[in-house]
């Protein structure tokens, strides 16, 4: 039995035109805009999202840049106890 699971849904082909991208390189974006989104609202890790995204730890903290997110997501509480610490 396999680890992952195939996620299919239908989108209107005039997406595809008004995103100027054609279905092969929109996959590839939309996960790494959904691994960028979870990050940033905490839900998942860097780890996990660059997982998601289909890429290196490293390149994924390269890319949060296009989507004008830090890789550094800590709240004032978090940075508090790591100072404290």
């Amino acid at each position: 039995m396999s680890d992952t699971v195939a996620v299919t849904f239908e989108l209107r082909r005039d997406l595809f035109a008004a995103l100027r991208q054609d279905p092969e390189h929109f996959v590839p974006e939309m996960r790494l805009a959904a691994a960028v989104k979870w990050y940033e609202m905490g839900l998942i890790s860097q780890e996990k999202a660059a997982e998601v995204a289909g890429l290196s730890r490293s390149a994924f903290i390269g890319a949060l840049g296009r989507f004008q997110v830090s890789p550094f997501q800590y709240d004032a509480d978090e940075i508090l106890k790591e100072v404290s610490a």
